[in-house]
């Protein structure tokens, strides 16, 4: 069957059923999704200001929060400001 059960492909690819699988296993037992960084109040507003006089320079932005990395940073930043939620009114 894949990787699951110890008889993984003979190719080393990881089989769609081991990726679905992990997904369930994942939701079920509560594991964080990776697209959802939680940040403090105070994290939130050095992005902004950062942002602010470098813009999307993201490992720049991240060298000055200790433990955040750029791709977090992004990550955070993209879902705040790209989402289609915002409407502007």
């Amino acid at each position: 069957m894949g990787d699951f059960d110890g008889h993984g492909s003979s190719n080393g690819c990881i089989s769609h059923d081991s990726k679905l699988k992990v997904t369930w296993l994942n939701h079920f037992y509560g594991v964080a999704d990776e697209t959802k960084v939680k940040f403090s109040e105070d994290e939130e507003m050095l992005i902004a200001r950062m942002f602010n006089l470098v813009g999307q320079r993201w490992s720049l932005i991240a060298g000055r929060i200790p433990g955040r990395t750029a791709e977090e940073i992004e990550k955070y930043w993209l879902s705040k400001h790209n989402s289609p939620s915002e409407n502007d009114t």
